[in-house]
């Protein structure tokens, strides 16, 4: 049964799923597509080619499927991907991919997005995200599952922030930021590893002890190159997926730099 408040404009072409709630002065345009049990609580505008996933509940005055913020952008057909169970807080934005990008906004489950938090064009979000009060991402961002972004932080377009990552409030971040890895500072710096997080997942005690190990070796030895030294910690921690998460991250990308510690000249 959909429940479609009366002052809600929903356009011919919007698609939508079972048990719909849709509040007070909303706005569904006609390449839309609303998964089952989706509410709409009022005042939201979802435009383009947009999809957002079953049970996720999107908050007064937010922005979802306009135009992309880049001025390359001509008109081109492309997507924004809200995955399931999401919570997406008032005032948030998200555009969708653009041409030169892949074309597609995509964005995973079971995430939260506080109040005024932004996603730009053809970021890939992964699962169990949450981006804190007027946390924003840059156009191209690759976010990995369950990375928490502080307050206020930022995060410039291209850069890559791994799973279980942390993110501090009011952090900028201009380079990539490891797996596991907690970041701070006005231009983050990579200050260790989010041991809070890794804790609550349920990582075992023998997983973060060989992570602890392998963090200092790559980053706090002055033994050959950080590329190196991933390399051999890649090798002696050859069972444990966590640090093989971590190092495989770090020699992903040869043309993107990654947020060190303050010690770290690389």
């Amino acid at each position: 049964m959909q429940q479609i408040h009366p002052t809600a404009i929903i356009e011919d072409g919007a698609v939508l799923g079972e048990n719909i709630r849709i509040g007070p002065y909303c706005m569904v345009g006609p390449g839309v597509t609303l998964g089952d049990d989706v509410e709409l609580v009022s005042h939201v505008v979802i435009a383009g080619r947009t999809t957002v996933g079953a049970r996720s509940k999107v908050y007064p005055f937010v922005s979802l499927g306009h135009q992309p913020q880049d001025l390359k952008f001509s008109g081109e057909d492309t997507l924004l991907a809200i995955g399931e169970d999401n919570q997406i807080r008032e005032h948030s934005t998200m555009n969708p991919g653009t041409a030169g990008g892949g074309g597609v906004t995509h964005v995973g489950n079971g995430c939260l997005f506080m109040m005024g938090s932004h996603v730009g064009h053809d970021c890939l979000v992964g699962n169990n995200v949450i981006l804190a009060n007027n946390a924003t991402l840059a156009g191209h961002v690759e976010v990995g599952d369950h990375v928490i972004f502080g307050g206020l932080s930022a995060v410039h377009q291209w850069c890559r922030v791994g799973a279980h990552a942390f993110v501090g409030g009011l952090t900028g971040v201009e380079f990539d930021v490891i797996p596991y890895g907690s970041v701070t500072g006005d231009r983050a710096r990579l200050a260790g590893l989010n041991l809070i997080g890794l804790k609550r997942h349920n990582v075992s005690r023998e997983e973060i002890h060989a992570l602890r190990h392998a963090y200092r070796e790559v980053f706090h030895s002055d033994e050959g190159t950080l590329r190196a030294r991933a390399e051999a910690a890649r090798t002696m921690y050859a069972k444990f997926e966590g640090v093989q998460t971590m190092t495989s991250f770090i020699l992903g990308d040869k043309n993107r730099r990654l947020c060190t510690p303050h010690n770290t000249g690389e």
